[in-house]
């Protein structure tokens, strides 16, 4: 007989989990006392919610499940951000979150997670795909099962187990339960699918993040060269196509390209819709004249199928990458070399005199400083809609950024989850200064253990997509812009961190290259910030 809590952990390890992300409190000390006996790695985050960031960025790297440990009460609460973001990005997560005791349970308890205090499990429901509270020691090997089927299945996304303080230390016959391996549904249209490609005279394909759920990169590339169709993306698709191939017209919607808008304008008679819910932040501007005569939106949910663009629809329900396989199983390959065109670089431009440097500018020497396979998580804001629309992907699966759920500071704990799950990979985190408010303290988590991530702060010292949304609305901003700005350099510098301020991208751009090769000398992150024109408008004005 062993402990829940040591079972608990036991199976972490066997998963091929070596980091663990939390905050200890009592209600979970009996989790984090076993993690010391299994050669694992405690990362003490320094706000839960950063550490549900961080376990989903590492989950996205590992390809397997991230973890994040919470205690009971405040500890869940802000745990619950996390989820809602895991929920949007398709990350499979689990969120373990204590309960003082389940024998006293009905008693006046401090941080109470039960009915009788803050009800984590029922607070859990609404942004995870399962929430449960174990209330006997005999009931964690079903419900740990459960919840990883549900992680792990269909659209993967986090799931939230209460477990009360008592029953960790509770006493339970050892068990191992195995990562389960989603069997993929195929949908009965991929012959309807052909037909259609084949009659279509000017087909358009409109890639989304399930693209990068999926992994299905390879196939689309494929599906795009054998039909000559051209490829736009969503925000949250960025990064899943070659911006050098022949076919790409760049991203729609928020950050999008005149190439893509204009392709849309000379009306299309099918669109492809792949992983992609078709939200307001993808869809802004296209206008009832710019509808398609069909579309097929491929995706595993059908919830948002035909809502948004409301016109004869083909769903095709089921794993994307399975589909597109079933489809594809008979095309022969391509030369996918013959479809991309020559990296062609637009110089970089000095600021005018006494004026800060453009946010494009940044973005630019940002490509010319990367290697091509360098891997940009880009946090929320309008940072990062510059970086759809202004930085070029020459290898698929290296840009990530979610435009549905959008909590600020989410990229800092995705890329510092990343870099723990993938050393090896060059990890860069595109931020502002307003994330680096709200989440900026986990730059001393990623510094404590050498989770050496580049992090690249835009600062115009505003919160500038709401300043700037604001002042188009109503001419003016209210509590967007901080009075005292934040200074990110001695910001960084106060935990630990090296840290530089450039003025101009060619500063920048030799920044980068040092702070690469700094990085392998020291295993430890580097924050860049760049100033930025308080006054640039961004790609973001298009949305309603």
């Amino acid at each position: 007989m062993k402990t829940t809590s040591s079972v608990l952990v036991a199976n972490f390890k066997h998963w091929g989990i070596h980091h663990i992300f939390g905050i200890p409190g009592k209600a979970v000390s009996p989790i984090l006392f076993e993690i010391l006996h299994h050669e694992m790695e405690f990362v003490l985050s320094k706000h839960e919610a950063a550490a549900g960031f961080e376990a989903a960025g590492y989950a996205l790297m590992n390809q397997k499940i991230g973890v994040a440990v919470g205690t009971s009460g405040p500890g869940g609460t802000n745990l619950l951000t996390a989820a809602g973001q895991a929920k949007a990005s398709n990350l499979p997560l689990l969120i373990i979150t204590g309960h003082p005791s389940m024998k006293d349970t009905g008693k006046a308890m401090g941080q109470d997670s039960s009915i009788f205090g803050s009800d984590l499990v029922d607070m859990f429901k609404s942004v995870t795909k399962f929430s449960a509270r174990i209330e006997r020691g005999d009931m964690l090997q079903p419900f740990l099962q459960h919840a990883l089927e549900k992680a792990l299945s269909g659209v993967k996304g986090p799931v939230h187990l209460s477990i009360p303080f008592d029953i960790l230390l509770e006493e339970i016959e050892p068990f191992q339960l195995e990562l389960p391996v989603s069997h993929d549904m195929i949908s009965p249209k991929t012959s309807e699918v052909i037909d259609k490609l084949n009659m279509a005279k000017r087909p358009l394909l409109f890639l989304g993040k399930g693209v990068h759920s999926s992994k299905s990169y390879a196939e689309v590339q494929h599906l795009a060269e054998h039909w000559n169709i051209p490829v736009i993306t969503t925000p949250g698709g960025k990064g899943t196509f070659p911006s050098n191939h022949t076919m790409s017209l760049g991203a729609f919607g928020l950050g999008g390209t005149v190439e893509a808008s204009e392709y849309l304008h000379e009306k299309v008679d099918l669109l492809l819709v792949i992983g992609s819910k078709l939200s307001d932040m993808s869809i802004p501007g296209l206008s009832e004249a710019m509808y398609p005569e069909h579309v097929i939106h491929f995706d595993y949910d059908p919830t948002f199928i035909g809502k948004s663009i409301q016109v004869p629809t083909t769903p095709v329900l089921g794993d994307i990458k399975a589909n597109l396989t079933a489809i594809l199983k008979d095309i022969p390959n391509t030369n996918s070399e013959a479809f991309i065109a020559p990296i062609e670089s637009i110089p970089l431009q000095e600021n005018n005199p006494g004026e800060r440097m453009s946010a494009i500018q940044v973005l630019r020497a940002m490509r010319y400083s990367l290697p091509d396979d360098a891997i940009i998580f880009g946090d929320d804001g309008s940072h990062s809609f510059y970086g759809i629309k202004h930085f070029d992907i020459y290898k698929p699966g290296t840009f990530f950024f979610d435009d549905i759920f959008g909590a600020m500071g989410n990229g800092i704990g995705y890329a510092i989850g990343a870099k723990l799950a993938a050393p090896k990979e060059t990890i860069v985190c595109l931020v502002g200064d307003g994330c680096m408010f709200m989440h900026g303290t986990e730059l001393s988590t990623a510094y404590n253990y050498n989770s050496s991530v580049l992090f690249i702060v835009l600062n115009n010292g505003r919160l500038d997509m709401v300043e700037k949304g604001m002042q188009k609305m109503i001419g003016t901003s209210i509590g967007g812009v901080y009075e005292t700005p934040l200074d990110v350099t001695r910001f960084a510098e106060s935990m630990g961190l090296e840290a530089y301020t450039c003025y101009n991208p060619f500063d920048l751009n030799d920044r980068i290259k040092e702070a690469l090769n700094r990085i392998e000398e020291t295993n430890k992150p580097i924050v860049i910030e760049a100033l930025v024109d308080e006054n640039e408008i961004p790609p973001t004005m298009g949305r309603q």
